[in-house]
């Protein structure tokens, strides 16, 4: 009997290793509950948000997954390009 492959190493996917708990209570501490809840219009989000309760939902329904990870991506992009240092004025401007 053979073993199977090893699963292909992802080193650019920024969600590879990271679970649905960790990702929605990372948004959760970025935009709080109106935030995501303004940003997803999901009833999870904005009547009696809780972390369990939508992961719960969000297990069961995978376009809003789908919503919650592109925004988690699209959260990544925001706080890098913050992070970034301004660029220098050019000399003659």
């Amino acid at each position: 009997m053979q073993t199977p492959p090893p699963a292909p190493a992802q080193p650019r996917n920024p969600l590879h290793g990271l679970t649905l708990e960790r990702i929605l209570t990372e948004l959760v501490d970025h935009y709080g509950w109106p935030g995501l809840a303004e940003r997803i219009a999901l009833r999870c989000f904005s009547d009696q948000p809780s972390i369990a309760s939508s992961l719960k939902m969000l297990r069961r329904t995978p376009w809003a997954r789908d919503k919650v990870e592109g925004l988690y991506l699209f959260m990544l992009r925001e706080q890098r390009r913050d992070a970034r240092p301004a660029p220098a004025p050019r000399f003659g401007q």
